[in-house]
Order: C-alpha cells, then structure tokens, then sequence
C-alpha cells in the first residue's frame, strides 16, 4: 500500500500498496505449512510501489512526513517517547514506550516525565537531555517541521525543566490547562527523545556541544542534520545515524530504497529481535511485487516474506495460498471529499446543510465498497473512523446518519427551492434565505453544476467516481469529472483567498485520512478556524475552508477535557453537519504473509511494523 501523509501533520493517504500503521502483539494465528522446515534467519518486506523511505532524521519537513520514512524505518530506529497501538488496538502502549506514563499536574498546567532509564545503543543512558534536545530543535524550526500547528505543540510548551536531582525527569510547563487524552495522544505523541551527545553539532568535523540551547544554535544544528539526512548514499556510513535506541540498527541502504537492518544489542524494551536481519525491498509498480509473490511456490522459496496483494488484483488471492496468508490490513483512517466553501460561485450552495445531506443521501456506499473494492473497505460516517473497534467512536456516527436514498436527496433540494431535473441539471427557481428557498448567496437560476477533480492512476477510483457521478445524476447533481496526480490535487485544495482567481468545486485525492501521530481522533487540524470575514485562519488541513462555531467550541472542548464525552459532542455534530462528503475507506493494504514467518499479527491500524516480534516457524 503506497501512502502519503497528507496537508497536515496527522494525515495519511493511503492507496493500495504499503505503508499505514501498527503491529504489537508476538502471536500469530495462521496455521503452520506443511512441508520441509524453514530454515531462514532474515525476513523481506515489501515497500509500496514509488513509496520507499528517503529521510532518517525524526524532524521531517512536509516533502519527508511519510509513513514510509516514519512507521516503516524511523521508528524500528528511533523510538517516540510514547509508543501507541497495541495488539491491533489504538492505545498507549506503555511496554514499548520510552517512559513511565505522564503525570500531569492537579490544574492541568504542567506534565512530568520519567524515562525508564534504557541506553543509546553506544551505551551512553537515554536521558530528559535528549528530550530537551528534541524540544529546543522542533521549537527553533517550528517552520521546518510537518508536525507544526500555530498555537499547539511546541508553542503550548512555555518551558521544560530538567530534575537536578534526577536526569531521566523532565517537567513540561503549558500554556493552558489541557486534558491529558488530549495532550497525550497528540502532543507527547510528537515527541522523538534524539541522541545530544552525537547529534549536537553544527558541521561534521566541529565538536558536539549545547548549541541547541540557543535558538541559533539549534538553527544551525538542524541544518547540518537535515543536509545529512538528504545524503542517502552515506546512510551506512555517517556515525550519526549508528547511534539508536530502538530494536534495529542500519546495516546498507541505497538511494533506490534497498534497506538492510541488523538487531540493536542495546535495545532496551521488552521483545528483542529473533531475526539475524530484516530487509525492506522496493518497487516501482505493484505489479512487479505482485510478480514475486507469485513466483514462490512454497514458504521456503519466497523472496518477499511480507508484501501485499494490489487492490486491483484482489481476486486473485487464492493463487497465492500455497506460499502466503491473506491478511486484510486496516488503518485508523477515515475517507472524504471537501467542498470549497470558500468559492464565490459553488461555495453559498455548499454552504447550505440541506445541500450537503443531498449529497450525502446520494452516497452508495455499499456499492463503493463491493464493486470498486472487492469487499475491502469500510465505511465512513462521521470524523472518527469506525474500525477498529475503539471507544473513540459514538454510537449515533456508527448508525449511519446519512444511509443512500436517492428520493431523499430530491425531496430535500425540492423542499429547499430547487427545480429537481433528475439525469439533468437541477437549478433554483426559488432564491432567498426564507422557508421553502435556496439560502443566502444562491442567485436565481443558479444549476447544481459543480466539477470534481480526483487522483489519476488508480483504477478503482476510476470505478468509484463514476459510480458517484451516476449517483449524484438521480437529483440532476452534474458533476464533471477529471483526474490529476496526487500533487496536483492536493496542490488545488486550498481555501480560496480574497480576490484570489479560485474555481475548485470539489477535489479527492483518493486516500484516507490516518490519525498519526495524533491518534486522538479530534478535529484541531482539521475543522478548527479562528477569526471572521478576510481574516478567518482555518486549520492547516482545513481544504474545504469549513469553518462552524459550534464545531470550533467543541473542538477545544475535546482538547481541555479528561472526558471522552467531550469527543462524543464533537464527532457527532461533525456527522451530522457534513463539512466534508463521507466516502468508504480501503483497507489499507491487502496482506500477503508467508505461512511460516510468526509474530506478525494483529496487524496495526496505525501502520507501524514490528519485525523484532517476528520469527520463523
């Protein structure tokens, strides 16, 4: 599954291919194969096609925020602070964490860390100084940073203080009260401890120092560490990135995406590697991983030991039997389209709720997922995803709000001024913002003509969009439909600025939108807005430009509070007011797992890989 951290910090776009989030617990429930015994010691891994890591420095810039350069290398190196997703669930996982549990003060105003005390793997003790270091680096390059949203993490973060007494404690001085679900799952979730003691330092041949306890220093110790890691030929050698603290070390990478890893005999968390050595494999198209797959026979002959079947050849898994467990892998993701609501033209008629309920009425899900997906999807129905199973989500999102009903979506746009041209084009004959008319900024004559530019390439979406524009023709909705690749979509969804030349109706880039490495499914990033008129800021990944109050007061509410309720409020209102148009999401990749490699299941919904748990039969 190839994927793509979208617009702002917490997105994903995930196409088939791989790369989304996590596996936590060492069993596994496939049968053993019959056969000769397996006598491997190393384990491959298939990369998504165009999607292979090229960044190894934990403060990633936008272009380098992938799951590919995080989930899937990263992190089997350097490990978060807190570690989430745990035996295929989205929660703290305090075993695999760095730290004991945070512990926040009686007003909310301050947290304090403890480190357990685990070692670089040059025997030198992680330390509250790594994590000060991290803090003074993402604060003096904020800008630089994919993670970064004005007013939240690091700039709610006033001051850290180190124990004198104790150096694996720091305390974190906040700007305001926050709940600690919040604070927890998406600003201590940001949080990489790095190695000071190698890392410090401005050029190459210059001496590690406190640089960055300067915000010059810390300028130009960011400088020097992104230009090395843009070097990916140097990778194997440059004594900086041998100094780890997770389960893996890097052993060869080249620039086309071959990684070899080798264990970390410093780990220092609780299930160590078994592997003499895993691998990550690239591929340019998923037809070549494909390709591979089904060339071995048997579980002994595989060159890929974990990769993934394209969505597009989905009915083919039984070929694969002999050799290869189907494993369907599920992302904490949720799938949408955003209307420009800030368009002078489509943007009054986006704005009116009774237009978007139409919309969404005309919305077949079940379809979506049956045809285009081959049954490997799931639907969307609100802002928190529906699987896996959490508390996160609310009974009234999991009920469907908004089940397809074409009859529906006519009633409404007839009930609301519009003359319905099913198969047509629908216009108002009844403008005005009185009972029974169209809504403010709705001229008379106005047509229910709107284009919807999606992501090329991708088969399946092909299907699906044409499917919608079916749909959507049975209340006279005309969609014109292009396509473009993905940069060029996510390019044009921006909110329209004030005398901006914007046309942009509608625009899907074809992925989900995955909460990591904020895994509190709340909406800060992406409904949030402050302000009024010309000078409305919206979130970062706002693209639609939506902007409610009621939805702006209950997404702080879900920020300040200790109570999931506070979530409940948010989720639900967000169902029912449609600030984007709900579509199904794909699994986010097909799974395909040699019978004898163990240790791989339940995959994680947050698309993080665990070859450490694995072993062979």
């Amino acid at each position: 599954m190839a994927s793509k951290r979208m617009l702002g910090r917490r997105s994903v776009v995930a196409a088939a291919g791989l790369g989304v989030l996590v596996l936590a617990a060492c069993g596994s429930n496939s049968p053993s194969s019959t056969g000769p015994a397996v006598t491997k010691t190393t384990a491959t891994f298939a990369e998504g096609p165009g999607s292979q890591p090229n960044y190894i420095f934990p403060l990633a810039s936008l272009a380098y925020f992938s799951v590919a350069n995080l989930s899937q290398f990263q992190y089997l190196m350097y490990r978060p602070l807190y570690w989430f997703g745990d035996n295929g669930q989205v929660q703290l996982n305090p075993s695999l964490s760095l730290a004991d549990a945070p512990v926040y003060s009686a007003d909310g105003k301050s947290v304090t860390i403890t480190l357990k005390g685990w070692k670089w793997s040059d025997g030198t003790q992680i330390t509250a100084r790594d994590i000060q270091f991290w803090q003074n680096l993402v604060t003096a390059n904020k800008e630089n940073w994919a993670g970064y949203s004005p007013g939240e993490y690091p700039d709610n973060v006033l001051s850290t203080t180190i124990n004198p007494s104790n150096p694996l404690q720091i305390t974190f001085n906040l700007s305001q009260a926050y709940g600690s679900y919040f604070f927890t799952y998406n600003e201590l979730s940001q949080i990489t401890p790095l190695p000071q003691q190698v890392w410090d330092k401005e050029s190459a041949t210059g001496p590690v120092g406190n640089y960055d306890e300067t915000p010059a220093g810390a300028q130009a110790v960011f400088k020097f560490l992104d230009a090395q890691s843009k070097s990916i030929s140097t990778y194997d050698t440059n004594p900086l990135w041998q100094v780890v603290d997770g389960p893996w070390k890097l052993k060869s990478m080249d620039t086309a995406g071959d990684v070899s890893m080798v264990p970390n005999p410093g780990y220092g968390g609780p299930i160590k590697p078994t592997l003499t050595q895993f691998n990550e494999v690239p591929f340019t198209q998923a037809g070549a991983e494909f390709n591979q797959l089904k060339a071995a026979t048997s579980v002994t002959n595989t060159t890929v030991d974990y990769g993934y079947l394209p969505a597009n050849d989905a009915l083919q898994k039984s070929s694969l039997n002999s050799a290869y467990n189907f494993e369907p892998w599920i992302g904490w993701q949720v799938l949408f389209f955003p209307e420009n609501f800030t368009n002078p033209t489509s943007g009054p008629i986006f704005k009116q709720l009774y237009f978007r309920q139409a919309m969404q009425d005309l919305i077949d899900q079940n379809t979506f997922i049956s045809k285009a997906f081959f049954g490997y999807a799931y639907p969307t129905y609100g802002p928190v995803p529906t699987k896996p199973s959490s508390t996160f989500v609310d009974s009234f999102e999991r009920s469907n709000p908004y089940p397809y009903s074409p009859s529906k979506a006519r009633s409404l746009l007839q009930a609301n001024g519009w003359t319905v041209n099913s198969g047509g084009v629908s216009t108002c004959t009844s403008p005005g913002t009185g009972t029974g008319q169209c809504g403010a900024g709705i001229p008379q004559g106005a047509k229910a003509s709107f284009s919807l530019q999606y992501e090329s390439g991708q088969p399946s979406l092909d299907q699906e969009m044409a499917q919608l524009k079916t749909d959507f023709a049975q209340a006279g909705i005309a969609i014109d439909l292009t396509s473009a690749p993905f940069d060029t979509v996510i390019g044009n969804a921006i909110p329209c600025k004030t005398g901006q030349a914007c046309t942009w109706d509608m625009e899907f880039w074809g992925g989900g939108w995955i909460y990591a490495p904020d895994y509190y499914p709340t909406g800060d990033e992406l409904w949030s807005c402050t302000g009024s008129g010309a000078s409305v800021q919206y979130a970062g990944s706002d693209s639609g430009g939506y902007c409610d109050a009621q939805a702006e007061q209950d997404i702080v509410a879900t920020e300040d509070s200790n109570s999931v309720s506070t979530l409940y409020t948010y989720e639900n209102y967000l169902a029912a007011q449609l600030p984007v148009i709900w579509l199904p999401v794909a699994d986010a990749q097909l799974s395909e797992i040699n019978k004898d490699l163990k240790g791989t299941g339940p995959q994680d919904p947050l698309l993080q890989i665990y070859p450490e748990n694995w072993r062979w039969s």
